[in-house]
């Protein structure tokens, strides 16, 4: 992620909500699309100080602390675009239901900046009853507490346990699951890959995504979970899939590809901003991309090892791994040319 600066000069972080340096209070622009600092008008509304246009907060910052966002002031809305796709939110008269909440925001907000940033469709429910019947993006953060919920995707609606927002809960399951990381972000970027494979993949792109991952319809779904969860992942599976997990079901391979193809286009773009690298995660080369990001994990890694933190590169990039990354790669530079 990019940082931001205030009109002060001091720098501003994505999750910024007041400058440090001179506690001017700070907003996701929704005209700049860019943090920046604010000067509050006597109504109570915003006015940003690099493109000196109206807004004011979102009301789930105004009012829970879970948004650093603002909404345009010539408009009736009261939540900003990325509160706007939550149809269930957590209990907030429950225990710590609102920090979970607040980390789960953070989480969400950073994806779909990014998804954003790469020129990925975010249909909401505003746009659905189009002819092309795309799904709408929704999420669904629910607690287990009263009846067992589980992590998925369905047909636009991500469901999230709020229980991973609990980093104990989230580090056992990691090590019960035998996995090499387990984040908020990493459960975002993977949930998004099922809705860009039912947006991108279904309508036009079935038999390139089949010659890669596999015929989603043999085994279903259901028989290839029963099957990982009685026997684990496929032996030998390295050279063939991104993590174990991929291994399950064409379905999971991709979502698991595009989660990584999301780490990489972050890390790469968080380097080149601040001058680590001079590529760029535009899109104009997969390859020199790719590159990039390894290089940037041999350093990162030790850098971790050297504090005791897991790795932040765990991946081994083989060509059919890179080939499945190049055809999400591809998907990404076809919708960024429907959206021009």
């Amino acid at each position: 992620m990019r940082s931001f600066y205030c009109q002060c000069g001091g720098t501003l972080f994505f999750a910024s909500v007041q400058c440090v340096a001179c506690n001017r209070p700070t907003a996701m622009c929704p005209h700049c699309n860019a943090v920046r600092s604010m000067a509050v008008a006597d109504d109570g509304v915003l006015v940003c100080d690099h493109c000196d246009r109206e807004c004011r907060m979102c009301s789930n910052a105004t009012q829970h602390a879970v948004c650093n966002c603002g909404v345009d002031a010539s408009t009736e809305q009261t939540l900003c675009r990325y509160c706007r796709l939550n149809s269930v939110v957590p209990d907030l008269t429950v225990g710590d239901n609102l920090l979970k909440w607040q980390r789960l925001e953070m989480a969400k907000h950073r994806v779909l900046f990014d998804i954003e940033r790469i020129g990925l469709p975010i249909v909401s429910e505003a746009d659905s009853g189009l002819a092309d019947d795309r799904p709408a993006l929704q999420f669904e953060f629910k607690s287990s507490a009263i009846k067992p919920v589980s992590t998925g995707h369905a047909d636009g609606v991500i469901t999230i346990d709020i229980a991973e927002a609990d980093s104990v809960h989230r580090e056992q399951t990691r090590v019960e699951f035998g996995e090499p990381q387990r984040t908020l972000v990493g459960h975002f970027r993977h949930e998004l890959g099922h809705y860009y494979w039912q947006l991108l993949v279904e309508p036009n792109s079935l038999d390139a995504f089949r010659s890669l991952f596999g015929d989603e319809r043999k085994p279903s779904y259901a028989d290839a979970q029963k099957r990982y969860y009685a026997d684990g992942a496929t032996p030998n599976w390295q050279g063939r899939c991104i993590s174990a997990y991929a291994t399950m079901h064409p379905w999971e391979d991709f979502a698991e590809t595009f989660a990584s193809y999301m780490d990489i286009v972050a890390v790469v773009e968080t380097a080149r901003h601040f001058d680590r690298t001079r590529v760029t995660a535009d899109g104009t080369d997969f390859n020199q991309m790719l590159t990039a990001y390894r290089d940037i994990g041999i350093v990162a890694n030790e850098f971790n090892r050297d504090m005791g933190l897991l790795d932040l590169v765990p991946e081994i990039h083989s060509e059919a791994i890179v080939e499945k990354l190049q055809f999400i790669d591809n998907l990404r530079q076809a919708a960024q040319k429907e959206l021009v």
